[in-house]
């Protein structure tokens, strides 16, 4: 039998899954289903430090965490010392299972005040502000970055070993550059070399470009991670979990899920979404996912249409057991 992997007191089955924080999409109810369907560790969205300071309420809602998705851990960004250790006694209080940081995120409006990726540029304010976090919690602190801030700038080998030397406890690493953004393929071989640093002891988890059983265990043999971590591969499709982990344990694919249990699982998703935000706020924050459910679908747009557009709950529903008898009746009337 496999040793399961730990970060601090928190175990993990041998080689686990992640699921990656997405802002407006890693949020409890889809968390939630993703747990479901075999993810082993979980993040929230990402929190701004600033917002959590001047206890701004988007901020404030991201630190809700449910005990049937732990263990989990909530993700903050910052670029100052004094804010970074503020907000990280203030996660501690919310009590999660680690607190992870962001030093990977491309976009601008984070880049532009040295968070995110924007740390990528100074490595040593890097280190320090991860040193600061470790010392203002009792809870596993890691680390989710990319390679470097380009391609000239790639020095995650030495970076993950800093960082590991502060009292991180497990860092994963998306295999693009800052300036990559999401474009171009990852470059995973890097992964590989911070794994195989006989200096490094932590658990190295590898992000980017897995949308699949396959490609999961070739990379899982190639490069040598810890685990894997998902992210836009799962957005519409949290099966992604349960398929790979099937994949991996025996060499079999497993059907992917039908149209009947994707337009049940989005309607379930929308009532979690609902009962966690509200009945006005879990409808509209609920359209941005359909498209991704129905991907495919034959003469979906009229669905997807009337789905965007109707703000009465039980109209929606009705809408989505409509799809429901469409797309079973056709798959009925194939066989």
């Amino acid at each position: 039998m496999n040793a399961p992997l730990r970060i601090g007191r928190i175990e993990l089955p041998e080689f686990p899954l992640l699921l990656a924080p997405m802002e407006d999409v890693s949020d409890p109810p889809f968390r939630l289903l993703c747990k479901e369907q075999g993810a082993d560790l979980m993040f929230t969205e990402f929190i701004s430090v600033e917002g959590l300071i001047r206890d701004a309420a988007k901020s404030l809602k991201k630190l809700d965490v449910l005990q049937e998705e732990r263990p989990i851990g909530i993700q903050i960004f910052g670029a100052e010392y004094d804010s970074m250790m503020q907000a990280a006694a203030m996660v501690t209080e919310a009590r999660p299972d680690l607190i992870d940081i962001n030093f990977g995120c491309p976009v601008k409006k984070v880049v532009c005040k040295m968070a995110g990726a924007g740390i990528l540029r100074d490595i040593p304010r890097m280190v320090e502000l991860t040193r600061a976090v470790v010392r203002a919690t009792d809870l596993p602190v890691t680390v989710k970055t990319r390679l470097g801030w380009d391609e000239h700038s790639i020095h995650i080998v030495e970076v993950a070993e800093r960082l590991q030397d502060v009292g991180i406890q497990a860092i994963t690493i998306h295999a693009r550059t800052r300036s990559q953004q999401y474009k171009g393929e990852a470059d995973w071989s890097w992964i590989a070399r911070v794994v195989e640093n006989p200096r490094m002891h932590i658990p190295v988890f590898g992000n980017g470009d897995i949308d699949g059983p396959q490609k999961a265990l070739a990379y899982k043999e190639r490069y040598g991670p810890a685990g894997i971590m998902i992210g836009r591969a799962a957005i519409g499709n949290p099966w992604i979990f349960r398929e790979i982990k099937h994949y991996l344990q025996t060499g079999q694919l497993l059907p992917q899920a039908d149209e009947g249990e994707r337009i049940r699982t989005a309607r379930r998703h929308l009532m979690h979404s609902m009962n966690w935000k509200g009945e006005r706020l879990g409808i509209l924050e609920m359209r941005r996912h359909y498209a991704s459910y129905f991907r495919n679908f034959p003469g979906v747009r009229d669905f997807r249409a009337a789905l965007v557009r109707i703000d009465d709950v039980d109209q929606l529903l009705a809408t989505l057991d409509d799809m429901e008898a469409h797309y079973t009746s056709a798959i009925t009337t194939m066989i």
